[in-house]
């Protein structure tokens, strides 16, 4: 039916279109949702309409066929971030370029190493450990595949009771539950995002949005595949952050994650994540390294790249 059709229909049969569409029961959710390359995916090829019972309830049938997404070729138009409205002009820079021509000046950085938990998750939670060093660890950062076969998409777990434990210390001081509003302003808060700099909200909806209730598992209609969880490594002295940083010297030392579903059963949708029944892989620690690079003006420009010292003594070479 089309439009001109539509409103020109009588009272009586725009009752029974609209009968039509209320009797009609989705026979097929869309359980993919935003996906990696070369990852297998639901195609609908087919829809048709299906009547169920002589009083008229239908249903909507979807054909699906399985496709594997490849790409050939393909050009970066855009480019996202966790960050909006934030930018630096053509003349900003170039006063910056200026000002430093003539000065020894340190560009801060960060090193980031990925480490994968040896264990993964169970019906009842996650309890696992990594012996790794740390050296001038400045925030620990957690990773959770979306599900089995995709490796570069993240989402929330769905967890609470979650921390993590190291040097003696548990990251946060209390356990998060990572759907309430204090995890969403800890991540704000550790990702400067909740004064000058705004969060997009493609990474508000990624750490707000739930994936599953008590009693059914839901389907989200935008991308969650942002999350993370970033932790700082800092104490909190009389109202001040003190960013203390982690460091073992290069001594290994354990690094444990815990924490449970908040609904357990056929709902978990960390657990069940994979329709085919795999189990998720093992979370991904990422710690982040303070480093800097020292430029100055000698022999027509030098570079240092400092991964050993802390912000300090880095400072102190250039007073």
């Amino acid at each position: 039916m089309n439009k001109t059709d539509l409103m020109a229909s009588r009272p009586d049969k725009l009752k029974n279109i609209d009968l039509l569409f209320r009797n009609w029961s989705l026979g097929y959710q869309c359980t993919q949702q935003f996906t990696q390359m070369r990852y297998i995916a639901d195609l609908i090829i087919k829809i048709s309409i299906e009547q169920i019972t002589d009083s008229g309830l239908k249903n909507l049938m979807c054909s699906i066929s399985p496709v594997t997404l490849s790409i050939k070729n393909y050009v970066v138009t855009e480019m996202t971030t966790n960050m909006s409205g934030y930018r630096a002009t053509d003349d900003y820079l170039q006063r910056v370029r200026e000002f430093y021509a003539n000065r020894l000046f340190v560009v801060p950085s960060q090193r980031v190493e990925a480490w994968s938990f040896p264990t993964s998750v169970t019906t009842t939670g996650i309890r696992t450990s990594q012996n790794i060093p740390l050296s001038h660890v400045v925030d620990l950062c957690l990773l959770f595949h979306k599900d089995a076969r995709a490796t570069t998409c993240y989402e929330n777990p769905c967890y609470h009771n979650m921390q993590v434990t190291t040097c003696g210390r548990n990251f946060p001081d209390m356990s998060m539950n990572t759907l309430d509003q204090q995890f969403f302003q800890m991540q704000l808060n550790a990702s400067n995002l909740y004064l000058l700099f705004e969060a997009t909200d493609e990474f508000e909806d990624a750490l707000t949005t739930s994936r599953n209730t008590a009693s059914r598992r839901l389907n989200p209609r935008t991308d969650l595949t942002s999350f993370m969880i970033t932790l700082q490594c800092e104490r909190n002295s009389n109202g001040a952050l003190t960013y203390d940083e982690l460091d073992t010297n290069n001594q290994n030392v354990s690094v444990e994650l815990r924490g449970a579903p908040i609904y357990q059963g056929d709902t978990d949708c960390y657990y069940n994540g994979d329709l085919m029944g795999k189990r998720p892989l093992p979370p991904i620690l990422c710690t982040i390294h303070d480093t800097f690079w020292l430029f100055g003006p000698v022999n027509v420009g030098s570079c240092v790249y400092d991964f050993n010292n802390t912000f300090d003594d880095v400072i102190s070479k250039i007073e």
